[in-house]
Order: C-alpha cells, then structure tokens, then sequence
C-alpha cells in the first residue's frame, strides 16, 4: 500500500504526482474501453499521445481531484487505494466537462496544446466527453457495494450540478447585467460541486457515514469557490504560457466572471465606462464584429478599467475569504494529523497558483 505523505513532507507536488502515479494505470485501462477512435481522442486529450499518435508526455493537468479522493479515504482511515476508483471517476468527470466546455466556448488551447474539438472535429469532443461521463459510473457500480452506490449517487448529484453550473456560465454571457450573488451560485455549481464530490468520495467509499462525508464535502465545496475564483483572476490577467489560454481569454468569451461582475457592481466612474462597454458589445451583431477579433490593447484597456473599479482586488480577497472557509471545515473532521495537514496544503496552493 501507498503509504501517507508524512506532515514535515506533506507538499503539493508530492500529493499530486502520487495522485498521478496511482491514477493513471487504472485511467488509461478504462480508456481502452472505448470504442476506436474515441480511445486515441481520449489519450491524445489526457496528453499521453500527440495529433500522429505517438507517445507523449504533454501536459495532462493538475489532478487536484484525484489527489483529494485519495486524501479523503485516508481521512476516514482507509488506505488510499480505497479512493483510488473514486479518484478515477472524478477525473473523467472533470474531462467530460473539459471536452464539452472547450467546444462551447471555443477554446482552441488548453494545457499548451489544440484542444479535441480543434484536432478530431465537434463530434468527436461531444461522444468522448460523454463515453467519458459513462465511464466514470462504471468503474464506480462495479465495485458492487453499498458504498460504491452512495459514492456514485453523490457522483450523480455533482455532475448534475456542473452541467447546471455550464449552462448558467453560457446564459449569463448573453445577459447585461449579473448580480455577485448570481455568479457565486454558478461558480459553486461549476467548480464546486465536483471538488466537493472530490473530497468526501474516497471516505464515503471507506464507509464513513454521511455527516462526515457532508462536512467534507464543505472543505472541498468552498476550496472549489477559492480555485475558481483564482481561475477568474487567471482568465484575464494570467500568463498565457502559465494557464495554456490565449491572453485575455475570459474577456475574448464575454465571460461574467467574478472580476468583471464585481467590478460592475462596485459603482464609480470606471465601473460606469466598463457597464457601457459591455452594453455596446451585447448590440453588436456577431456576425459582422466578433469582439475576440478586437486587437491587444483593446483588451488590455478593458483589463485596466476591471481592476480600476476594483473587480481584481475584490476576487483576490474573495478568494482568501474561501480558502478560510474551506480550512474552518476540516475542524469538524477528525481525521489523522498528516491528512489534515495535507488538505490544508492543497487548499494553500489554490489561492496562489499561476495556471
């Protein structure tokens, strides 16, 4: 068995590799599953080969999900491979979501590379994305157990919610005005409720019982609301070569995210000039004048007046008042002190990350 990463050791970049490391086998076995070519569309999006289809060691992301999964068997006491079919279910989850968003959005870029869309054409993001979906309550039921039931139950209830969240995120670009309240709601459906999933499905498939599954779904649920809303501050001012995304992304996609929606809300001069600029875009017949098509310094002047209203500062601290929250929740928790140490690492990272 996979032994727990010491407290004076507990560090993200060990967590995550370990995550990778127990993951990935059990994740490329499940993708053999699929029908071709969904199998080679599914390696080439998990980086593991490139558009010729040979092997390759791209970038296959963070894995922040599978790392709680294992975390949270370990807070119910069990054995991190106890998680280890959680932890897999939640990263096909989390890349059935990729596929499908990066479509809708039109993403070209993520992790430094075309996206599936881009390479393989729209019909193939939507399938993988869903045999992806499909997967993930597979590996879960055939466990066959009463736990497996209740973890693919929470599964369920996440994924419902993500999609929820995805189809507030595309209404709300074709709306004039969002409330920060509004967007909040969207951001916990979007980002955390699958983190929440995250960290209580390796405990619930350890068998603890659900108020403690509840009460770490709360870490993860506000940890989710923290990376988001780094993620926001990402979307605008982050470093293309850091994030995988063109610069300005967020603003490219008329995204009302936190920066921008609090920025509207906070009243003033800049506030009011950024209103009416929006309001301009929303008039444009998108046919004619695509707003990505705008050049740099547009963009970097839409930046400006985000973070002269206050939109910025406002998210970074949001994001601070999350990772608190997140924090408060693991004291409700008993669970070993090496664990613990490592959830409050993970949720340390979130807020200072560049990509």
């Amino acid at each position: 068995m996979t032994p727990a990463i010491p407290v004076e050791t507990a560090n993200v970049s060990a967590m995550l590799a370990r995550g990778r490391t127990l993951v990935t086998p059990v994740l490329r076995a499940a993708i053999d599953r699929l029908a071709p070519p969904m199998n080679t569309v599914a390696a080439y999006h998990f980086g593991w080969i490139d558009v010729e289809g040979n092997p390759s060691a791209s970038d296959g992301g963070k894995a922040v999900r599978p790392a709680l999964a294992l975390l949270s068997a370990e807070a119910a006491g069990a054995a991190p491979e106890v998680g280890l079919p959680g932890a897999v279910a939640v990263e096909l989850v989390h890349n059935f979501s990729l596929l499908h968003d990066d479509l809708m959005d039109g993403d070209e870029q993520r992790r430094h590379r075309d996206t599936v869309w881009k390479v393989h054409g729209p019909d193939q993001a939507v399938l993988v994305g869903d045999a992806l979906f499909a997967l993930a309550n597979e590996i879960l039921l055939e466990l066959g157990t009463v736990d497996a039931g209740r973890a693919t139950r929470r599964l369920a209830t996440a994924t419902r919610r993500l999609i929820d969240g995805q189809a507030q995120d595309i209404a709300y670009e074709q709306r004039g005005r969002v409330n920060v309240q509004e967007c909040l709601d969207m951001e916990g459906n979007k980002t955390g409720a699958l983190l929440a999933c995250s960290v209580s499905i390796g405990a619930v498939l350890g068998g603890v019982d659900d108020r403690t599954a509840d009460t770490l779904e709360t870490y993860g649920y506000h940890l989710g609301l923290a990376f988001q809303a780094v993620d926001d501050l990402l979307g605008i001012w982050g470093d293309p070569l850091a994030t995988g995304k063109r610069p300005w992304s967020d603003l490219r996609q008329r995204k009302k995210s936190l920066p921008v929606v609090a920025a509207l809300a906070a009243g003033g001069p800049a506030s009011e000039r950024l209103a009416h600029i929006l309001a301009a875009d929303a008039n444009r017949d998108e046919k004619t004048d695509d707003i990505a098509d705008f050049d740099e310094e547009e963009f970097a002047s839409r930046a400006a007046l985000i973070e002269e209203a206050g939109g910025r500062e406002w998210t970074s601290q949001e994001a601070r008042r999350q990772h608190a929250t997140a924090i408060e929740a693991l004291h409700d928790v008993d669970m070993p002190a090496a664990v613990r140490a490592q959830l409050v690492a993970l949720a340390d990272f979130v807020v200072v990350r560049e990509g």
